[in-house]
């Protein structure tokens, strides 16, 4: 009698230990974070691994400009509808287009049209023709952005700020983890500018310090300001690190709520 109780209750561990084993997650199987923003474009260097950028084409079935844009109902050829919205730009209903890819955010409220968009692409730019190969207004386009623009490769050499909080770029990304939310003063050359993306301007600086090679050459501030391709700014804000916008957009660091002085 006893060796078949403790044969019933070896049995009952083994099928209780199976339920567990079967019920708990499998790490393995968790998917990684989306595979990148400005941002911001390849976001360059702060975006992450970023997924290529799908070219979205088919027929306008309406459109509309509003506050500096212009937003496309798009059907596409497997009868999927998308909106889309690039700067403004002359579009016609009922006409074949193709879009470049960009930041997918959900829930947008665009407060000139007064409307959500449950789903919206910010597109960085139409393509002039199906093949996808030359793009209307080329250079204004940027990560994660609707209308950016972006200065020529060239090479940069800027001054660290000084004063208390004062970095470099590079620094930036070294020590990301000591100062992530915390206040730093960072001068750069402003290499890029995407404006008004999620109620803020999008600026891309670099000093000279870091490399593209190890990603840590260009450094991206979010602010209610602005400021030209070219200018030498100092920008002080704090410092996120790991900051991801989801899409894709993952910023190693970002400098947000910045303030701009030249």
């Amino acid at each position: 009698m006893k060796k078949k109780l403790l044969v019933s209750l070896s049995c009952a561990i083994a099928l209780s230990s199976a339920t567990v084993s079967m019920a708990a997650p499998d790490k393995a199987a968790v998917p990684a974070s989306p595979a990148a923003p400005a941002g911001h474009a390849a976001p360059v260097a702060d975006k992450v691994a970023a997924k290529p950028a799908e070219v979205l084409s088919g027929k306008v079935l309406q459109t509309m400009n509003s506050g500096g844009y212009t937003y496309v109902n798009l059907q596409k050829k497997n009868g999927d509808k998308i909106w889309v919205a690039v700067m403004e730009a002359a579009v016609k209903k009922d006409a074949q287009m193709s879009f470049k890819g960009g930041m997918e955010m959900t829930n947008f409220e665009s407060k000139s049209l007064k409307r959500t968009f449950e789903k919206i692409v910010f597109s960085d730019g139409i393509i002039a023709d199906s093949s996808a190969k030359a793009t209307v207004s080329e250079g204004k386009k940027s990560l994660g952005s609707k209308g950016s623009t972006a200065a020529k490769d060239t090479k940069v050499s800027v001054a660290k700020a000084t004063g208390a909080g004062a970095i470099t770029v590079q620094e930036a990304f070294a020590n990301k983890a000591k100062l992530n939310k915390k206040k730093i003063v960072v001068k750069g050359k402003v290499v890029k500018v995407s404006s008004q993306i999620m109620g803020r301007n999008w600026i891309h600086i670099q000093d000279g310090t870091g490399s593209q090679a190890k990603s840590n050459h260009n450094l991206v501030c979010t602010s209610k300001g602005t400021a030209e391709i070219g200018d030498v700014v100092t920008i002080s804000g704090t410092l996120i690190k790991d900051r991801d916008f989801g899409a894709g957009y993952k910023y190693a660091v970002i400098i947000e709520d910045a303030v701009i002085s030249k």
